[in-house]
C-alpha cells in the first residue's frame, strides 16, 4: 500500500495516497508548525512521484529547495516516530511568479480567463460585468484576439468610440460604467496584472512533472507581493483550478494523485465570493478529485473555509488554537466538531494544549472512511525548515527543467496590433503572401495599362481597387468573421459549464 507518514501518536498515522484526491485541511495558529506539517507532506508526496503545487505566501517554503541542516533533535524525533531511513536532502524545485522576478513567468491570457473571473479581479458589479461580457463578445465577432491587458484596453476604447453602435447591437453602455472599468484595468496593471496577462501562457503538463528519478516535482509559487492584491491572489487560484478541471481526463480514484495542490492562506480564496461561485467552487471541489487532483487548504481556523466545502476536505492536520477571543473559541469548538470522536481525547481541551510540532490528526483509510482523532507528533521534512537565500534560488533557477521556455515574452498580433493598424489605415500584410501578393499588384497594374478602361474595372489602378479586390477583401473579411466566433475560452472551465480551446 502506497502510503505517507504522517506522525506518530499511539501509533503510527498515515495518509493513504489512494485517497489523498478527497481533499484535505492544515490548520492551526501562528506559530504552531502548520508551514512544516505542509513541508512533510509536500516532499512526502515528491518521494511518492506525486507533483505539488504550492503558493509560497511567507516566502519560508523555499527551503524546500535545500537539504536540511543534521541536528540531535530532528534525529531524536525521527527515531521516536519510527523513521527508519532518515536524512537530509533537497527536494526538485522548479519556481513560479507570476512577476517574473523570483521565478519563472506564469502567465495567462485575458481569453483564457474569461469575463467572469476577470470581472472578480477587476471588482466590477453586475452593470459593468456585462459591460464586460459584450467587450468580449464584441471581440469574437470582429475576430480579435483578447491575450494581454493592451488587447483589452484596446477594445474598450472601440467600445467608447462606437459606444451608441455597440449598444444598438449588444444592449446599452454607458459611458460612466465603461469609464469606470477603464480604470478599474489601470489599477489591475499597477498591481502587477500586465506581467500575468500575456503569451507564452502556462501549459499544465509543466506543473505535473516528475525528475529523472522519478521525484514529483514541487512547483513554487512566490506569492508574498501577490498576497498584497488578495484578488489577484484568489482569482488566479480559481483559474488554475478551473484550468486543471477542464483539461484532465476523468481518472476515478487513482492509486495516487497526478497532482496536489496547497492553497496558503485559503481565507483569501474565499472572502468577498460571490454566493452564485462559491456555489461553482463547491462543485469543482466535489468533481476534481475524480481527475487526480488533490486540494489542501492551509489557514488558521478550519472555518476559514465555507462548510460546504469544509465537509468535503476528508484528511486533517489540526495544530493548536489559542481560545483568547470569543472568536477563537468558537473556532475551536468547530475544529473540534470535525473530527471523529477518540473516547481517550476530549478534542476541545487538547486542541489548546498542543505543542509546537504536535497536531490531531485524522485521515481517511479504508473505503474513505476517516479514522479516530489521534494526538501525534508530526514527522519532520528532510529538507531546510526555513528559506533559501537568494543566491540558493537563482542557482534552482538556473537548473530548471522548463529551461527559458517563458522566461521571455511574446507579442503576437491581436487586437491592440490590428485596431491601431485600422485607425493609422496601415494594411494588414499576410506575410505568407506577401510575394504572391507582390506579383499579382504588378500584374494588374501591367494588364491596366494594356486594357484600357475595361481592365481598370476588374483590376482597379493606383487610386481605386477593381471589382476582383474588392470581392477578394468581401470574402477575406467573411471568412475571418466566421472565424472570429470560433474563438473559444476557457470561463471558469467546468466550473461554469464545458467549453473547447482552439
Amino acid at each position: 500500500m502506497n502510503t505517507l507518514l504522517i506522525g506518530k501518536g499511539d501509533q503510527q498515522v498515515h495518509l493513504n495516497l489512494k485517497y489523498a484526491n478527497r481533499h484535505g485541511l492544515i490548520a492551526g495558529a501562528t506559530g504552531t508548525g502548520k508551514t512544516v506539517s505542509l513541508m512533510s507532506l509536500a516532499e512526502g508526496f515528491s518521494r511518492q512521484g506525486v507533483p505539488v503545487f504550492i503558493t509560497d505566501v511567507k516566502g519560508d517554503i523555499s527551503g524546500l529547495a535545500m537539504a536540511g541542516t543534521p541536528s540531535e533533535k530532528l534525529l531524536q524525533r525521527a527515531a521516536q516516530i519510527g523513521i527508519e531511513d532518515y536524512h537530509n536532502e533537497a527536494n526538485p524545485v522548479v519556481l513560479w511568479d507570476l512577476a517574473g522576478v523570483q521565478g519563472h513567468p506564469l502567465r495567462t491570457t485575458i481569453s483564457e480567463m474569461g469575463p467572469t473571473l476577470l470581472s472578480r479581479i477587476l471588482e466590477l458589479n453586475d452593470t459593468q460585468s456585462g459591460i464586460l461580457d459584450i467587450v468580449f463578445q464584441l471581440a469574437d465577432d470582429q475576430g480579435l484576439l483578447l491575450l494581454d491587458l493592451d488587447d483589452l484596453r484596446a477594445m474598450l476604447a472601440l467600445v467608447a468610440e462606437e459606444r451608441k453602435e455597440v449598444s444598438a447591437k449588444y444592449g446599452l453602455i454607458s459611458a460612466q460604467s465603461l469609464a469606470a472599468i477603464q480604470r478599474s484595468v489601470l489599477g489591475l496593471e499597477r498591481d502587477g496584472g500586465k506581467d500575468f496577462f500575456g503569451e507564452p501562457a502556462l501549459q499544465l503538463e509543466d506543473l505535473m512533472r516528475t525528475n529523472l528519478q522519478g521525484r514529483g516535482i514541487i512547483n513554487l509559487l512566490a506569492a508574498n507581493k501577490l498576497i498584497l492584491t488578495p484578488r489577484l491572489y484568489s482569482s488566479f487560484l480559481l483559474w488554475l483550478l478551473s484550468e486543471l478541471f477542464e483539461n484532465l481526463p476523468e481518472i476515478g480514484d487513482p492509486e495516487k494523485p497526478k497532482l496536489v495542490f496547497f492553497i496558503d492562506e485559503a481565507h483569501l480564496l474565499f472572502e468577498g465570493c460571490p454566493p452564485s461561485l462559491l456555489k461553482r467552487v463547491e462543485q469543482i471541489m466535489r468533481l476534481i478529485r475524480s481527475k487526480g487532483v488533490g486540494v489542501y487548504f492551509c489557514s488558521q481556523f478550519p472555518d476559514d473555509v465555507p462548510g460546504e466545502i469544509l465537509g468535503q476536505l476528508g484528511n486533517r492536520i489540526q495544530h493548536a488554537l489559542r481560545a483568547y477571543t470569543p472568536r477563537d473559541q468558537k473556532a475551536v469548538k468547530t475544529a473540534a466538531e470535525t473530527f471523529v470522536p477518540n473516547p481517550k481525547l476530549v478534542v476541545s481541551e487538547v486542541i489548546s494544549q498542543l505543542g509546537v510540532g504536535e497536531a490531531l490528526v485524522s485521515m481517511l483509510a479504508d473505503k474513505g472512511v476517516p479514522t479516530m482523532v489521534e494526538r501525534a507528533l508530526i514527522a519532520p521534512p528532510r529538507c531546510r525548515m526555513g528559506p533559501a537565500t537568494s543566491e540558493e534560488l537563482h542557482q534552482v533557477r538556473a537548473q530548471s527543467p522548463i529551461g527559458g521556455k517563458y522566461d521571455h515574452a511574446i507579442n503576437r498580433e491581436s487586437a491592440y496590433e490590428l485596431l491601431n493598424q485600422k485607425r493609422t489605415g496601415v494594411a494588414t500584410i499576410n506575410p505568407t503572401s506577401t510575394a504572391s501578393d507582390t506579383a499579382n499588384d504588378g500584374q494588374t497594374g501591367q494588364k491596366a495599362e494594356e486594357q484600357g478602361w475595361f481592365s481598370e474595372l476588374i483590376f482597379g489602378n493606383k487610386r481605386r481597387q477593381g471589382l476582383a479586390e474588392t470581392l477578394s477583401k468581401q470574402a477575406a473579411r467573411t471568412v475571418g468573421s466566421q472565424l472570429g466566433k470560433q474563438i473559444l475560452r476557457g470561463i471558469l472551465g467546468g466550473m461554469l459549464g464545458k467549453s473547447s480551446r482552439r
